[in-house]
């Protein structure tokens, strides 16, 4: 088989929202989570500094704040977020269930002996 599915909703929760999907599908350098996030949850504050991953936050559901050091960035439905992997971060839900994909990955750059650039050979659309 060339791919792998697994459906979020049956993945563990984790921490009262996060279903880590990496690990189901196997994934060798992307790290996939959805985050169904109550009305008030708040993530834990952290960074990626020691594993060098950036992460795009995607809401897709309602409404939310992520705190990016120390400040906030008011989020709604459709709005996508670039962090870097030494800035803190932390999702401030608010009175509304919001839903996230949070996705992460290596950043890429001169230091992974490539010239920093995406492939988008391959992308259809």
């Amino acid at each position: 088989m060339t791919y792998r599915k697994v459906n979020y909703e049956e993945v563990e929760q984790v921490s009262s929202a996060m279903h880590f999907l990496s690990d189901p599908l196997e994934t060798e350098q992307v790290g996939v989570t959805v985050a169904r996030c109550d009305p008030g949850w708040n993530s834990k504050p952290h960074d990626h500094t020691e594993n060098g991953h950036e992460e795009v936050y995607v809401l897709i559901e309602g409404e939310a704040t992520v705190v990016v050091d120390d400040e906030p960035v008011p989020m709604e439905t459709g709005d996508a977020l670039w962090i870097p992997p030494s800035s803190t971060r932390q999702i401030r839900n608010g009175d509304e269930e919001s839903a996230f994909v949070l996705v992460s990955a290596p950043s890429i750059g001169e230091e992974n002996g490539d010239d920093g650039e995406w492939s988008l050979s391959g992308f259809a659309g």
